[in-house]
C-alpha cells in the first residue's frame, strides 16, 4: 500500500489516461455520508451513476447534476462482485472517523484508475491509500480519506419589494460572497410557492442554499448570513430557515408542497418547524419564516421545487 498526497500523486502519475476529478466533498449525518465528486466530464459521469447503485449495496442513493455525481450511502462494508460492463465499479467501504472520511474505491479498467488517480488529485482530498493501480484488465482499488464535513440548508424569503430586487439573485450573491470567506457553498434551490398569495411581490418564489460546513463553524455560517441580508434586504419581512443534516424530514416535504398549492400562515409554518427541528430566525420580520422553511422542505428536489400548482 501506498500513502499519498494529491500533490505527490500528479507528480507520480503524469499518464495520458489519468484525468483529475475537480473536487470531493463529503458530509457526514449519523451513519450516512453524502458524497460530492466533481468529475472532469459532463455528460461522460453519468457512467458512473448507473455503474456505482448497481455494484455497491453500500449507496442508497446517486444522482448525477452536470458533471457532478452525488452518492448518498451508508457507513460500512460490502464486497462486490466486479464484473466487466455488467458491475465495473463501485464503492466498498465508508467509514467516518472524528475529522475525516475514508471512502474506498474499486474498479476494473478504466473504472479502477478513476478509483484511484484520478480521484486521488481532487481538490479536498487529504490523502489517498492506494492498493492497487489498476487499468487495462486490472482492479484498481483506493481509499480517498477527506475531512468530515456537515450539511447545513438555509431557507430565505421575502428580500425584495414590489418595486425592487430579487431574492434569487440577493440569495445566490451571499452564497458566492460566503463561499470567498471559506464556506463550501454547495447548492441554490428556487422553490416556487402558492401563486396566487395576496401577499407576494411578484412570482412568489423562496430560496434554498446549501453549505458543507467544517463541525463547529455553523454558528459563524448564521450569523453571517444574518448580517449580510440585514445590509442588504429591502424588505421588513425577512426571515431565515435553518436545518442541519441530510435527509428532509417527509413531515417538512409535505409542508412545502401544501405551500406550493396553498396560503399557508406562520404559526403553521412554526409548528412544522418545531415537530422537524427547523429553527426558524426573524432576520426583519416573521411573513418570511413560510416560505423560508417551504424552501427547505424541497431542497433536494428540483423538479418538485419549481413546478407550478393552478387551482
Amino acid at each position: 500500500m501506498q500513502i499519498l498526497k494529491p500533490e505527490e500523486l500528479r507528480e507520480k502519475f503524469k499518464d495520458p489516461w489519468i484525468a483529475p476529478y475537480k473536487k470531493i466533498i463529503t458530509m457526514v449525518d449519523n451513519d450516512l455520508v453524502e458524497i460530492i465528486e466533481h468529475h472532469p466530464c459532463i455528460s461522460g459521469s453519468h457512467w458512473m451513476i448507473y455503474q456505482y447503485p448497481r455494484t455497491s449495496k453500500l449507496i442508497l442513493k446517486a444522482k448525477r447534476d452536470g458533471n457532478r455525481h452525488i452518492y448518498l450511502t451508508k457507513t460500512g462494508k460490502t464486497h462486490l462482485n466486479l464484473r466487466a460492463s455488467l458491475n465495473a465499479a463501485g464503492i466498498e467501504e465508508v467509514t467516518v472517523t472524528k475529522d475525516e472520511v475514508k471512502v474506498v474505491h474499486a474498479g476494473l479498467a478504466g473504472a479502477g484508475v478513476g478509483a484511484a488517480m484520478c480521484r486521488g488529485m481532487a481538490k479536498g482530498v487529504k490523502r489517498v491509500e492506494l492498493y492497487d493501480v489498476g487499468g487495462g484488465s486490472k482492479v484498481g482499488r483506493a481509499a480517498v480519506i477527506t475531512p468530515r464535513l456537515e450539511k447545513v440548508i438555509i431557507g430565505i424569503d421575502d428580500t425584495d419589494t414590489k418595486d425592487k430586487g430579487a431574492t434569487w439573485t440577493l440569495a445566490h450573491n451571499i452564497g458566492v460572497e460566503l463561499s470567498s470567506e471559506g464556506f463550501e457553498y454547495l447548492d441554490h434551490i428556487i422553490v416556487q410557492l402558492y401563486p396566487h398569495n395576496p401577499y407576494k411581490t411578484q412570482n412568489c418564489v423562496s430560496v434554498a442554499l446549501t453549505f458543507a460546513v467544517k463541525p463547529g463553524t455553523q454558528e459563524e455560517l448564521i450569523e453571517r448570513i444574518i448580517e449580510k441580508l440585514k445590509e442588504k434586504t429591502l424588505s421588513d419581512k425577512t426571515s431565515i430557515a435553518i436545518f442541519n443534516g441530510i435527509l428532509i424530514p417527509e413531515k417538512l416535504r409535505e409542508y412545502s408542497i401544501r405551500a406550493k398549492k396553498k396560503l399557508v400562515t406562520v404559526d403553521e409554518a412554526r409548528k412544522i418547524a418545531e415537530e422537524v427541528g427547523v429553527q426558524l430566525i426573524e432576520v426583519t420580520g416573521a411573513q418570511g419564516q413560510i416560505g423560508a422553511l417551504a424552501a427547505i422542505g424541497l431542497s433536494d428536489d428540483v423538479d418538485e421545487a419549481v413546478k407550478v400548482y393552478q387551482r
